[in-house]
């Protein structure tokens, strides 16, 4: 298992049904059905695609919706990365649309920073452009690993158009790629580099706007749950993490930040510790989405 993986050693299988009858009639009233779609294009490149996972008896007034956004150092990883999680996510929040986005990955030197960002705003605002269609409301909320949650942070925080985030759960992402640079752990600092697609001395602006942490004040930020490992090989609890709890802390944002001391980049994260940290994330959620 590699650290830029968000899942559990152990992946089951599943098999998705591509599509579902959406709708039915009973005793002559329309009954709205669970659906599932994958593949759903947000943009024209192969890798701007969701998966989508609609619930039974959803309403534009009613349902909410969470996006996934996995992980993998912005050049690995895939949707399929959390495809454990979504029956727990669907057992946990039953009144939410679940969308698991893919993105385009950077490959110096293509597809650099912020290509990621980018392609999250997009999936965001192909998602609420299709709420009438999807039937979903338009409280959203975003969970990220790593990478993912890196991404998640700056949509969040950085974005208020065409709708304002309600809550991000952030598992172990980078808050300052500045740091992450002058202090890379596992990774070098031309791993960085290559990534965002400069280095810090030749295009500081690239660094300050990727960084979630530079974006928070008490009218921009929402509600964050921080997951994080106490010997996270890559995002460093303390300048990372721990700096963004800080941050928010000070801005007045609701923030709740969840150490597992031993644990390191979600490599080594066992049943045990996903199962409190969703015991943890589920409450957070529900408070400040309601």
């Amino acid at each position: 298992m590699k650290w830029f993986y968000f899942l559990p050693v152990v992946l089951t299988s599943l098999v998705f049904i591509s599509c579902q009858k959406e709708a039915s009639v009973e005793n002559g009233e329309k009954v709205i059905s669970a659906s599932t779609m994958i593949d759903i294009a947000y943009g024209t490149d192969p890798l701007q695609n969701m998966d989508v996972y609609l619930p039974a008896g959803r309403s534009v007034a009613t349902t909410k919706v969470i996006i996934l956004v996995h992980g993998g150092a912005w050049i690995f990883g895939d949707k399929s990365d959390f495809a454990t999680f979504i029956d727990t996510l669907k057992q946990r929040f039953p009144e939410y649309a679940i969308f698991n986005i893919n993105y385009r990955l950077s490959e110096f030197p293509n597809h650099v920073f912020p290509t990621q960002e980018l392609d999250v705003k997009a999936a965001v605002d192909y998602i609420y452009s299709k709420r009438s269609a999807y039937l979903v409301g338009d409280k959203f909320v975003l969970l990220g690993a790593s990478a993912g949650a890196h991404l998640s942070l700056l949509q969040a925080y950085k974005n208020s158009s065409p709708v304002k985030i309600k809550v991000v759960v952030d598992f172990f992402g980078p808050t300052n790629m500045n740091d992450l640079y002058d202090n890379p752990g596992i990774v070098t600092a031309d791993n960085i580099a290559a990534i965002v697609g400069d280095t810090p001395a030749n295009n500081p602006a690239i660094y300050q706007q990727s960084s979630p942490i530079n974006f928070v004040s008490a009218a921009s930020a929402c509600p964050t749950i921080i997951l994080q490992g106490g010997t996270d090989p890559l995002v460093n609890t303390e300048t990372q993490s721990g700096a963004l709890r800080d941050k928010l802390q000070t801005a007045g944002v609701p923030v709740q930040f969840v150490l597992y001391p031993g644990k390191g980049h979600g490599d080594d994260w066992d049943d045990a510790t996903f199962l409190d940290a969703f015991n943890k994330i589920q409450p957070f959620v529900n408070l400040y989405n309601p």
